[in-house]
């Protein structure tokens, strides 16, 4: 772990050099509330964002929808579902697809810099399957591995993300918990296809023009490597409401490293009001982070029946934007 840590200090000289920054999306609302920091508590089908050894955390099964408004004022969004299932008394498996949505772009040309008249929009996509055990009901340990695509109407790019992770419980009521997971490390990726390419034209040895076909090169990119460190502890009031306190922190491989704290307070496992605050670390003012800053959610979880354990989920949470004006994110799901 210390080698790992070392390998992944925060470096903002390297700000903007990785690509696929849709990895760092969160678009579940459960964990986005506290600006996505419970690594040490996250289960179920979010833990396929956070940290995957929370997938094994779960009574039965987790189904979920969600869609995310992202940095409200532009056209940006971006749609999610995920199942997760336990598999025999300790393993569990779940899948995950995310495909982001960028609305119609004008299409636009050296001839027609303000426009051809027609709109294109960019195609990315995810899918992760992730298996996670549980020893015990102390430690669970998890393996996830995501591939992505990003293509425009003419080229497209292709990669493997594999994230890890690991989680402690402890304490007479499970309070304390321990998260480490490390994320999106794996291949790089690079554009390729027809969009590269041009024809021009060139004399041969008389001075005749004949047509050639010209190749760009592309530079292939890094994925945006992180791992995160997070801590968490349930302070009970009565029998079945709590506090969980939170504290997390994240080192970027790509940009400066982030810390914060959060809350949320259980009643009677019905409602969850949740909050957070994340800063960034050893950085200039106007050089912050997109998601620095507050960040707040709402879940109901509501039966089927008296005393069932399959209930209804609707989350909600809002988070801070440097700039725009914030992040909604809503989530709808059956957890059985």
């Amino acid at each position: 772990m210390v080698s790992a840590f070392a390998a992944m200090a925060g470096n903002p000289d390297r700000q903007g050099e990785a690509g696929a920054s849709e990895l760092l999306l969160n678009p579940w609302a459960r964990s986005a509330g506290i600006h996505s920091m419970s690594t040490a508590s996250v289960s179920g089908v979010e833990a396929m964002r956070i940290n995957v050894a929370g997938l094994g955390r779960i009574n039965s099964g987790e189904f979920m929808l969600a869609n995310t408004r992202l940095y409200e004022g532009s056209t940006l969004g971006m749609n999610t579902l995920g199942f997760a299932t336990k598999v025999g008394e300790s393993s569990a498996f779940g899948v995950t697809l995310t495909a982001m949505d960028f609305g119609d772009i004008q299409i636009t040309t050296e001839e027609q810099p303000e426009g051809t008249g027609g709109t294109y929009s960019p195609s990315f996509f995810q899918i992760g399957l992730g298996y996670a055990y549980t020893y015990e009901n102390k430690i669970s340990v998890g393996m996830l591995v995501r591939g992505i695509t990003e293509s425009l109407p003419s080229s497209s790019a292709f990669g493997i993300a594999i994230d890890a992770g690991v989680q402690y419980v402890s304490g007479a009521k499970d309070n304390f918990k321990l998260g480490i997971s490390l994320r999106n490390t794996g291949s790089s990726m690079e554009f390729g296809g027809e969009g590269l390419s041009f024809q021009t034209t060139a004399p041969d040895d008389n001075g005749n023009p004949y047509t050639l076909t010209v190749e760009s090169r592309s530079e292939d990119f890094e994925l945006p490597s992180m791992l995160n460190i997070g801590l968490s502890y349930d302070f009970y009031i009565g029998e079945e409401n709590f506090v969980r306190a939170i504290g997390n922190f994240t080192s970027n491989a790509f940009s400066t490293d982030q810390m914060g704290v959060g809350a949320e307070f259980y009643f009677k496992d019905l409602v969850i009001l949740r909050g957070g605050y994340k800063y960034d670390l050893d950085v200039a003012e106007g050089q912050k982070n997109l998601y620095s800053g507050v960040a707040a959610g709402v879940s109901l979880m509501i039966p089927t029946k008296k005393d069932s354990d399959r209930k209804f989920v609707i989350d909600y949470a809002y988070r801070t934007t440097n700039p725009f004006d914030g992040t909604h994110n809503l989530t709808l799901g059956l957890a059985f």
